[in-house]
């Protein structure tokens, strides 16, 4: 069996600016970490007693024949990708529910490719892993889909990545001076909303509007900037931090695409009131988490005002994707039926 473990992140600036169609005209820059809640796949051999071929289980269980009969699109594409046609399981879980705004989407296709891989007896760099996520996200699933949630899963931590040209990717590592991460970490609350939606929808609004919405987006990427000097700087200039997150939620918000509604509006001017300096609704909108940005004097109050949503509690992890088990002797026979293309 092997098991993969790939964190979600949180994405601070630049949502939007990651997409081919602006960054090819001009550079687009997000700030992100990862944090310590995770997407689960094991991957095992799957012997020839069972009359299918092929066991995929995730929120419904598929036995196959044949990877062409999978309905999941990501692992029909991972598996297609791998060549790996037969006797093979594969089972995911995670911390949290998907189609909330952490990336989680992406998350599984780098763990997935990640645990294959491990399957096939090959090790491969997070950097491929981001860039195969990408192609296979992008051109073969056919969704709309920026470039930083992979890059994220892949690598872990805190970091400013930019994009430019040709999906040229330049990942930074934010070096943070002695006791900022501590204190950001104090000061950034995340609460569920309980809205579930389908991302590809608004980030399909979202390209077609870029066009439009270019200045908006140039300035998000600034602001990418902006947060990352400000993390590498003393840690009385966090606050500023919020305020820049207030000022990147209200650009995004006029921006058109369905990014946030009234409901969502209500919640974030609670926080406001109650003492948070801003925040945002992590991923493409309409609903997921709400993070925000908060003075440790001002958690409780913060915390009782939006009482009626689910907190989550969380740390900010280094690793990315991982596999956390690995132990061939029980896999079987490890490989069968796979061509490494």
């Amino acid at each position: 069996m092997i098991i993969s473990q790939t964190p979600v992140r949180i994405s601070f600036f630049g949502g939007g600016t990651d997409f081919p169609e602006f960054f090819q005209q001009e550079q687009g820059a997000v700030l992100s970490t990862t944090i310590d809640r995770y997407v689960y796949l094991t991957v095992n051999y799957l012997s020839n007693f069972f009359d299918y071929r092929i066991k995929v289980s995730y929120s419904k269980t598929e036995l196959v024949h044949r990877v062409e009969e999978i309905e999941h699109p990501a692992v029909r594409a991972c598996l297609a990708h791998l060549g790996i046609d037969s006797n093979i399981e594969i089972n995911y879980f995670s911390h949290l529910p998907a189609r909330t705004g952490l990336g989680t989407s992406s998350s599984f296709v780098v763990g997935l490719l990640h645990a294959l891989y491990g399957y096939l007896g090959r090790r491969v760099s997070p950097l491929r892993l981001a860039a195969e996520a990408v192609h296979l996200e992008r051109e073969v699933i056919a969704e709309n889909v920026g470039l930083q949630d992979q890059y994220a899963a892949a690598c872990g931590g805190l970091n400013y990545i930019s994009f430019s040209g040709d999906n040229q990717v330049r990942l930074e590592k934010v070096i943070t001076p002695p006791g900022v991460s501590r204190r950001l970490q104090e000061s950034l609350m995340i609460f569920y909303t309980g809205i579930q939606r389908y991302s590809d929808a608004i980030q399909g609004k979202h390209v077609a509007r870029i066009a439009d919405n270019r200045q908006s987006l140039s300035r998000l990427s600034e602001l990418a900037a902006r947060g990352r000097d400000l993390l590498s700087g003393p840690e009385d200039g966090l606050d500023d931090f919020g305020r820049l997150l207030d000022e990147g939620w209200r650009l995004k918000k006029n921006m058109g695409t369905g990014v946030s509604n009234p409901e969502i509006d209500a919640l974030y001017q609670q926080a406001l009131e109650n003492g948070a300096l801003g925040g945002k609704l992590l991923g493409a909108g309409g609903g997921g988490f709400l993070l925000f940005y908060v003075p440790p004097n001002r958690r409780e109050a913060v915390r009782k005002a939006l009482s009626g949503l689910l907190e989550v509690s969380f740390n900010f992890e280094n690793n990315g994707t991982q596999i956390i088990f690995y132990d061939p002797e029980k896999l079987g026979n490890p490989g069968a039926g796979a061509k490494v293309q």
